[in-house]
């Protein structure tokens, strides 16, 4: 069984920095992909990072947020720097058995598991 935990979340100013950290169960090394999401109030659930064979990232967050997996602690991060208030949402991880994915990180219907979420807001 897959479980899925994210922390991490907070209140930042603008141009501030969080980690969030995804602790996972049941996902080891070559067996899933990964990816963070957020959704902010009133719109729709967007991919901000992903780990496939690559990383990739939107392009809203590239070269500010960096995705990554520790698989000997079996946990996924997502460093974010220079943080803007358009920033701000839930924040979830989300993984999927390689054997199910379609080859789209970026869309929500491509994963089987998620976490509960992590808020981060940012401030002006």
């Amino acid at each position: 069984q897959v479980q899925l935990v994210e922390s991490g979340g907070g209140s930042v100013q603008a141009g501030g920095s969080l980690r969030l950290t995804c602790a996972t169960s049941g996902v080891t090394y070559g067996t899933h992909v990964m990816a963070w999401f957020r959704q902010a109030p009133g719109r729709e659930r967007e991919g901000v990072a992903g780990i496939t064979y690559y990383t990739d990232y939107a392009d809203s967050v590239k070269g500010r947020f960096t995705i990554s997996r520790d698989y000997a602690k079996n946990t996924m991060y997502l460093q974010m720097n220079s943080l803007r208030p358009e920033d701000t949402a839930m924040y979830y991880c989300a993984a999927d058995p390689w054997g199910e994915y379609g080859g789209t990180w970026y869309s929500p219907s491509e994963y089987k598991y998620w976490g509960q979420g992590t808020q981060v807001t940012v401030s002006s």
